[in-house]
């Protein structure tokens, strides 16, 4: 069995993640058991959440022991099985195997990966996969955009926020991203059709919301939370909807962020929920079926930004949160299988 590096969990971070926080380790793999897969690690998916799971903290998942391998999404390739349900040379994703070149994950926790025509396998990571779904049963099934209602999203330019905007322009909303740069702000206008951009890193944000949407804000796609998330919600409508996606500004913070006047949820009768990817997958066909025309059309695009190394992933997981990445995050552990 091949050797394994592996990123273990020494101590709790405070704010970004720093030296000393985890640690690459070497091992030896351990031998298959039977219903074992060994899955050479190809795509190692970077998200905030990874972020909270280093947190003592409770959550939707328990949080990473210390002395434990770093949990993460992967993408990989079979190299051997004692599987009745994968073979050697399959693409499958997991959760199981972690911040890893290798991880023996039982069969059961993988799924098998099928190509995207004309798309590259990265997009398995990304627009086709947990981050297209984010976004589309975000837009469609909590905020269910109407014709001409402005929806305002959070870390527009982020792999799930730009896909979100895409999703709800095709459901006929206007759109107003906020994102960190003009770089940004142009991508979102110019090329994935937004209507608008606030630059929230150059202007103050309730100011341009002001004069971008002048009649309110009716729908809200929250990926940031923190001040960004109260200039919104002051300025959200009667019966306006908030999907919370995410609250990255509190993944890092040593204090909390300030949060928005709860009683305008009576006052204004508005909805806000919550909602986790999880609980759509399997429903992952609907979205398929209708992101996957508009991607072949051109209507949906998408980035990926790839860092190449397992050795380089804590370097790249706070570029989440410094703003020093476009789109979906991955780093490359090993090569495609050909």
């Amino acid at each position: 069995m091949p050797m394994n590096r592996q990123w273990v969990l020494r101590q709790r971070p405070q704010g970004l993640i720093k030296d000393g926080d985890l640690e690459l380790v070497e091992s030896a793999t351990p031998e298959l058991k039977d219903g074992d897969i060994l899955v050479r690690t190809v795509y190692l998916s970077l998200d905030p959440t990874n972020r909270t799971w280093m947190n003592d903290a409770v959550g939707y998942l328990p949080p990473v022991g210390l002395g434990e391998v770093m949990r993460g999404l992967t993408l990989g390739v079979v190299e051997e099985s004692k599987s009745q349900k994968y073979k050697v040379g399959d693409l499958v994703t997991t959760a199981m195997g972690g911040w890893a070149d290798y991880g023996v994950v039982p069969d059961s926790g993988a799924s098998r990966v099928h190509r995207a025509p004309g798309l590259p396998l990265t997009a398995n990571m990304s627009v086709m996969g947990m981050t297209g779904m984010t976004a589309y049963f975000g837009v469609t099934d909590v905020l269910k955009p109407e014709p001409g209602q402005v929806m305002v999203i959070s870390a527009a330019a982020g792999a799930v926020g730009s896909i979100a905007g895409q999703v709800a322009k095709q459901r006929g909303a206007h759109v107003i991203g906020i994102a960190g740069g003009p770089d940004k702000c142009r991508w979102l206008v110019e090329e994935l059709g937004f209507d608008a951009a606030i630059d929230y890193k150059n202007e103050d944000v309730g100011e341009a919301l002001d004069r971008l949407a002048p009649n309110g804000v009716d729908l809200n796609f929250e990926n940031v939370g923190g001040d960004i998330m109260v200039a919104v919600w002051n300025r959200l409508n009667l019966h306006a909807r908030m999907a919370v996606c995410g609250m990255v500004s509190a993944y890092n913070a040593t204090k909390r962020p300030p949060s928005p006047d709860l009683s305008r949820l009576i006052t204004h009768r508005m909805t806000m929920q919550g909602f986790l990817v999880m609980d759509y997958s399997p429903r992952a066909r609907e979205m398929v079926a209708e992101l996957g025309p508009w991607l072949a059309e051109g209507k949906v695009k998408w980035k990926v930004h790839v860092d190449n190394g397992l050795e380089g992933a804590l370097t790249s997981l706070n570029r989440l949160f410094t703003g020093d990445h476009d789109g979906k995050l991955l780093v490359r552990v090993s090569e495609e299988p050909a």
